[in-house]
């Protein structure tokens, strides 16, 4: 029997398996199909394979590190959450999901939490500084909302910046729409296409999910969803019914639990490369700091004639190699 599939993939909190929203749409797929996955739940991307989340490790084509990518790929392996949909119903899927990232994903999963301010600052950054270790948790967060600061400016044009007051109207009322919408689509049923969920359902609560459980200084938008509340008992309901013992405890207090298989070695290759990173990151930014703020200035001294010959760079090369 081959070994399960591998996946990579945030960590847990507010109530949710992972708080990222594609990491949360594997997942969820991968629940809903059956599909066999090992899952590590970790909060620094560097133990990933690819250095991102989520990346899945599969038994014969190597890591695939793209959310979409990853659902391909489970699909082929015969884990298909659209196998039951006729044609029209697999039409109004591609419909719908592409509605839902051009309407929901730039107000929810990137203007909501990476752009507006108060709810970056007090909520999304807070989270993710605690949960990454140090010195990561310095520059990681900030380096993850360019990111995403990249991908607004990729779906809604490069001079965003220009009026960003008016954008954050349009997208609010953009996404706004996009919810009433869903919510009379999915209307009284308990999936988007009845009693068995699909991958419409995976697209809708990967994003809604997050929204509707974190607690936001600045919850707008997350009014609006409270006011649907079909959408909100749809969330509810496939936490409940797919991961009820998955809820994610707060980042502080994730228990580190040694895996009882083969991967041990890997994750303490990950774990010294990752150790020896972070101190050789601390020490470039503390130099560069004392430095820079002129605690330690370099001053250029005549050389003394010691008992010692100086070492030269070749035989400090020379030594290391010896070391190794």
């Amino acid at each position: 029997m081959a070994a399960p599939m591998q996946l990579y993939c945030w960590a847990g909190g507010w109530g949710l398996p992972s708080v990222d929203p594609d990491c949360l749409a594997v997942l969820t797929y991968a629940r809903f199909t059956g599909a066999p996955l090992k899952v590590h739940k970790i909060t620094n991307p560097w133990r990933s394979p690819t250095g991102s989340l989520p990346a899945l490790k599969t038994n014969n084509e190597g890591v695939i590190s793209d959310t979409q990518q990853i659902i391909t790929h489970l699909r082929k392996q015969k884990f298909n959450a659209d196998y039951d949909l006729s044609a029209l119903q697999g039409a109004d899927t591609l419909a719908f999901v592409s509605l839902v990232h051009r309407k929901l994903l730039p107000v929810l999963q990137i203007h909501t939490f990476w752009v507006d301010a108060k709810n970056y600052v007090e909520h999304t950054r807070k989270w993710y500084a605690e949960a990454i270790p140090f010195p990561l948790n310095f520059f990681l967060p900030g380096r993850m909302q360019k990111r995403q600061l990249e991908r607004l400016q990729t779906l809604c044009g490069e001079d965003w910046h220009d009026n960003e007051e008016e954008l954050e109207k349009q997208l609010y009322q953009d996404g706004c729409e996009c919810l009433t919408l869903l919510s009379q689509r999915l209307g009284r049923k308990k999936f988007f296409f009845g009693d068995s969920p699909a991958s419409l359902d995976v697209s809708v609560f990967s994003l809604l999910a997050g929204l509707l459980n974190a607690k936001l200084p600045n919850g707008k938008f997350q009014q609006h969803l409270k006011s649907l509340p079909n959408l909100c008992n749809f969330c509810t309901a496939i936490l409940s019914l797919y991961f009820p013992w998955d809820g994610g405890d707060p980042p502080p207090n994730i228990p580190k639990v040694a895996a009882g298989d083969g991967s041990d070695t890997e994750e303490e290759t990950h774990k010294r490369r990752n150790q020896f990173l972070s101190v050789l990151v601390a020490l470039v930014a503390m130099v560069g700091y004392a430095l820079l703020s002129g605690i330690v200035s370099i001053q250029k001294q005549a050389p003394r004639h010691t008992g010692r010959h100086a070492i030269t760079l070749q035989d400090a090369e020379e030594e290391e190699e010896e070391e190794e």
